[in-house]
């Protein structure tokens, strides 16, 4: 398809720098598969789902994956870097993204603050490197002394990172570290709106997909038959797999809760629509046509336009359906993106 199709007008008022408080008191729009939208709060989600419903969280953890660093050369030659960290591929070593990278040879050294520094060992082909950091510590704990929390960049371009994005960046459900971007749709959550679904018959889940900063790469194709998807890795456990295919066999919903969720429980999905353990990279890459298999449902927030994360949800609900809920929410004052309010996908 032609990526244009999926391009809209968004005011620039629209994109929010801070979350809401209390998280919960976002706004919800509630698409339904025929079209209709009605306006409501994230508080008001017990009332939109059923008892025997499920919602499935993504509990990866944002590591503080942004650094600012200096490339030295052997020669003395210095340049301002800029990283984010993309992917880990193992101890030492992570693919990243970079920031005045025709300053950058195999091989430079890259001084960041705190006494870390990072070897660009290879460029890759997609212009990415693969940074190897120097010593023994782990590199957690060197990223937590010299790196900053990954904002995407809508609004790292409108103001620095503070260190209340440490907190306001993060989910409630975060446990396993290895993300450079939040899971956003669950960034609404509370633990009163918890009880309040648990309350009301409705359960939850959890997987892994550690998101890569390639969610924010803009699509540069024309069509979407020419886009590559980067990878990302997830798990899904057999006793969970095994948990949500009972739900459904007794009538209840899968409602992935962000497309994080959405796009793994696809992946591990057959054509039977059962889910089975998953362990591995994912780069799939859902357009309209494509047949979901393992949800019933999508809550999400409001994406950029032209991105993998609109055709997403106009795969499911229909493209001209999106393109009228998100009028709708531009017109109504909807706040955008990451740090924005959210959508009730039920097709």
């Amino acid at each position: 398809m032609r990526v244009d199709l999926f391009d809209f007008e968004l005011p620039p008022e629209r994109i929010a720098l801070r979350p809401v408080s209390p998280r919960d008191a976002a706004r919800m729009l509630c698409v339904s598969g025929d079209g209709s939208m009605h306006d409501a709060q994230v508080l008001d989600l017990p009332q939109r789902l059923r008892a025997g419903d499920c919602l499935v969280f993504n509990d990866t953890k944002v590591i503080p994956a942004q650094l600012e660093g200096v490339r030295r050369t052997f020669k003395g030659d210095e340049a301002r870097i800029g990283a984010t960290l993309h992917k880990r591929i193992d101890l030492r070593r992570w693919q990243a993204f970079i920031r005045n990278a025709k300053r950058l040879r195999a091989g430079d050294r890259i001084e960041f603050p705190a006494d870390v520094s990072a070897i660009a060992q290879e460029r890759l082909e997609d212009g990415s490197f693969i940074l190897a950091f120097e010593g023994e510590e782990p590199v957690e704990l060197l990223l937590e002394r010299a790196g900053q929390m990954p904002l995407p960049p809508y609004i790292a371009g409108k103001r620095p990172t503070d260190a209340q994005d440490r907190s306001d960046y993060q989910t409630m459900f975060a446990e396993k570290e290895g993300a450079v971007a939040a899971p956003t749709a669950s960034l609404h959550f509370t633990p009163r709106l918890m009880a309040a679904l648990a309350e009301a018959g409705i359960g939850h889940e959890t997987l892994t997909l550690h998101v890569g900063a390639g969610t924010f790469l803009p699509v540069k194709a024309d069509d979407t038959d020419t886009h590559k998807m980067h990878s990302e890795w997830g798990q899904i456990d057999a006793a969970t797999a095994a948990r949500l295919n009972a739900l459904r066999a007794k009538g209840g919903r899968i409602i992935a809760v962000g497309t994080t969720s959405l796009r793994l429980l696809e992946s591990a999905a057959g054509e039977d629509g059962l889910v089975q353990p998953f362990e591995g990279d994912t780069a799939i890459f859902i357009t309209p046509g494509y047949r979901f298999k393992a949800i019933d449902g999508l809550m999400t927030n409001f994406h950029l336009p032209k991105s993998t994360l609109f055709m997403l949800v106009s795969a499911l609900m229909g493209l001209e359906t999106m393109q009228a809920a998100y009028a709708h929410a531009i017109a109504q004052g909807y706040r955008y993106y990451s740090y924005g309010d959210s959508s009730l996908l039920l097709p």
